[in-house]
C-alpha cells in the first residue's frame, strides 16, 4: 500500500471531514430519501434523483477518505529543522518578475490549500524548490513560460 505524507494537522482535518460525513450528513440524506419516497412515484421525482446523486457523492467520498487516512503516513514537523527546502518547511519566494512574495508550507498532496499557502510536495514548484537553500533562485515550468522565484526564508515549526 502507497503511504501519503502528511502533517498530524491535515490528517485531523480530514478525520473531521469524515467524522460530519458519517454523523451528520450521511442521518441527513437517509431522512430526504425517505421524505421524497413518500411523495409517491419516483420516476419523475426531481428530490428523490437528487438526493440519491448526494447520497452516492457522500458515500464516494467517505470511501475516498477512509482510503486516505489509512495510508496516511504522519510526518511530525516539530521535529523538523535545518535550512534546506523539506516536507513542512514553510518558504516564502518572491517572484523575480513581479517582485511579488508569498509563503508557502510545504504538505502532502492531499491536504494541500494554495488559498491557505498550503502547497502539495507533488506540485511544480515544491518539486522545484525541495533542497534547496535560503537564497537559491529557481526555475519552475509554468504554462505562460519559465517563472523564476528567490528563496528568501526556510523555516519550520
Amino acid at each position: 500500500m502507497q503511504k501519503f505524507p502528511m502533517t498530524a494537522e491535515g490528517l485531523a482535518r480530514l478525520e473531521e471531514e469524515l467524522r460530519q460525513l458519517k454523523t451528520v450528513e450521511r442521518p441527513a440524506i437517509i431522512r430526504a430519501i425517505a421524505e421524497a419516497r413518500s411523495h409517491g412515484d419516483l420516476s419523475e421525482n426531481a428530490e428523490y434523483h437528487a438526493a440519491r446523486e448526494r447520497q452516492s457523492f457522500i458515500e464516494g467520498r467517505v470511501a475516498e477518505l477512509e482510503s486516505i487516512i489509512a495510508a496516511a503516513e504522519v510526518i511530525d514537523i516539530s521535529k523538523l529543522s535545518g535550512n534546506q527546502v523539506a516536507f513542512g518547511a514553510k518558504v516564502t519566494l518572491v517572484d523575480e518578475d513581479t517582485e511579488e512574495e508569498r509563503t508557502y508550507q510545504i504538505v502532502g498532496a492531499h491536504e494541500a490549500d494554495i488559498k491557505k499557502g498550503l502547497l502539495s510536495i507533488s506540485s511544480p514548484v515544491a518539486r522545484a524548490i525541495l533542497g534547496k537553500k535560503k537564497g537559491d533562485v529557481v526555475e519552475v515550468p509554468a504554462p505562460g513560460g519559465p517563472k523564476q522565484y528567490e528563496i528568501t526564508q526556510v523555516a519550520f515549526g
